[in-house]
């Protein structure tokens, strides 16, 4: 919860570039599920993450909800960049595609978020998993409320 204070008093952009730089600590979802943000810019984050055994489900795939969970990080990241300090906002609602699975060899898994129309009540994002070979393996449409 510290964190989450100092993140109050800094704009978006700011307190996500402080992340990334390691002067603040991560989201806590983020140490939960072994993935960090390694970029952003004003409606652009970028998060990587390589799965192991504890995100398998029981037929040895990676979880849709590890990569949902990227999906909705990424988008929603991607709006916060935006935001002025004070402001903040929640997902209201995610829309996500699996387009292939999630394998133990697929490697490293790189999310990126864009903000395709900001708004001072409702922000639109998109999202994309890809593989370590490029691949898309789940894209995603957000709408995040801004509070």
């Amino acid at each position: 919860m510290a964190a989450a204070a100092a993140g109050s008093e800094m704009s978006g952009l700011d307190y996500l570039s402080a992340i990334i730089a390691g002067e603040l600590p991560p989201a806590p979802i983020a140490g939960l599920m072994d993935f960090q943000a390694v970029s952003v810019g004003v409606g652009d984050v970028v998060f990587t993450c390589k799965p192991d055994e504890s995100a398998y489900n029981p037929i040895g795939l990676v979880h849709g909800g590890l990569v949902c969970t990227l999906l909705d990080s990424a988008a929603g990241c991607a709006v916060h960049s935006t935001l002025a300090a004070g402001v903040g906002y929640t997902s209201a609602e995610i829309k996500v595609s699996y387009l292939r699975p999630v394998r133990a060899d697929s490697g490293e898994l790189t999310a990126h978020g864009w903000v395709v129309r900001p708004g001072r009540r409702v922000s639109f994002a998109e999202a994309d998993v890809r593989d370590a070979s490029g691949k898309v393996v789940a894209t995603a449409s957000s709408t995040c409320l801004i509070l």
